[in-house]
């Protein structure tokens, strides 16, 4: 059975930084595109960043996430992470990672991933 597991949230200040991780147990992490969400307090769950088989594309579904936020791959350790920089309030609230097979590319869209972890959670304080 295919699972992640997230890790690195944390409690920080504005300004500060994150990277966070998650580790894909039980299949074949090069076959499959993957993805941060987040979902803030009190509202849906929200793309954050995607990447492909091959680590490209990559994609930010704003101009401030591409400008703060940066996806990568390592696929010797089963591991897609999100290094998040400049962080703000705004940025608060729990990430998750997912992944499929069956993306083309990569994707922003929810409905693309059947494989979720359970979240880490991010505090950002002003």
């Amino acid at each position: 059975q295919v699972q992640l597991v997230e890790s690195g949230g944390g409690y920080v200040q504005s300004g500060g930084s994150l990277r966070l991780s998650c580790v894909l147990t039980g299949g074949t992490f090069s076959r499959y595109a993957l993805a941060w969400f987040r979902q803030p307090p009190g509202k849906e769950r929200e793309p954050v960043a995607a990447i492909g088989r091959s680590g490209l594309p990559t994609q930010y579904p704003t101009p401030a996430m591409r400008a703060r936020f940066t996806i990568s791959r390592d696929d010797a350790r089963n591991t897609v992470y999100l290094q998040m920089n400049s962080l703000t309030p705004e940025d608060t609230g729990v990430y998750y990672c997912g992944a499929s097979q069956d993306v083309t590319g990569s994707s922003t869209r929810r409905s693309s991933y059947n494989v979720w972890g359970r979240g880490t959670q991010v505090t950002v304080s002003s």
